[in-house]
């Protein structure tokens, strides 16, 4: 699995530290972890929670991630920015349980974290254990036990109504703000990620489109 982390710009200074306990449990596992940024160097390219949602639906939606880990302080903001698009299910992950629960409950494809909560000592521990959580035990297979059938059915209940409601993310980039789409596309490593893994043919036409490329 292809995991895309995204940092915005107020957390920007943890983005090492979570890179390093995501790659920590989850490359063992057999997963890739793909850094977009923003980084942690003074010149990085800034990423605001609302353009963390447009690169966190360009990078589902294209096939160039198959799952993303983002946040910003509370994680609100980068839960409702991801949510807003189609493609994205995006869940308010703080701890393990939340972790697990979201994985086998609501099977999504994107986390937004509170990086700046419960920011002491042990963040890096609670960020490990939630990835492990997250993870190691596949995703979709309810919870708890005696939930399993409803909780299964629900979900696919969700597709469905989601199906119906979301617009093509190609269309809902054209109209979005072309310099805010523009600046969630420039961080230093976009391109070069994106265009190695992204196999949507429309998706990468438009991101090309948008670039200038």
């Amino acid at each position: 699995m292809k995991i895309a982390l995204i940092n915005e710009n107020s957390q920007n200074s943890k983005n090492p530290m979570i890179e390093a306990a995501l790659k920590k449990v989850v490359e063992p596992m057999g997963h890739t972890v793909f850094n977009y940024g923003m980084y942690a160097d003074a010149d990085s390219k800034p990423l605001t929670y609302v353009q963390n949602g447009i690169l966190a639906a360009v990078l589902l939606n294209s096939g160039a991630a198959d799952y993303v880990v983002t946040g910003c302080g509370t994680g609100e903001g980068a839960m409702l920015a991801c949510n807003s698009f189609p493609g994205v299910l995006c869940g308010h992950v703080a701890d393990p349980l939340d972790a697990y629960t979201f994985a086998q409950v609501n099977d999504g494809n994107a986390v937004a974290i509170p990086f700046a909560l419960k920011n002491g000592w042990g963040q890096e521990l609670n960020l490990e254990y939630t990835f492990e959580k997250l993870f190691g035990f596949g995703s979709g297979n309810g919870y708890p036990a005696e939930r399993v059938e409803p909780e299964q059915r629900n979900k696919k209940i969700l597709d469905g109504v989601r199906a119906v409601t979301m617009r093509p993310l190609v269309d809902v980039l054209g109209e979005i703000d072309q310099d805010l789409v523009r600046g969630a596309l420039a961080g230093e490593h976009f391109q070069e990620y994106f265009f190695a893994n992204a196999t949507d043919e429309a998706i990468i036409a438009k991101v090309k489109e948008i670039l200038g490329l």
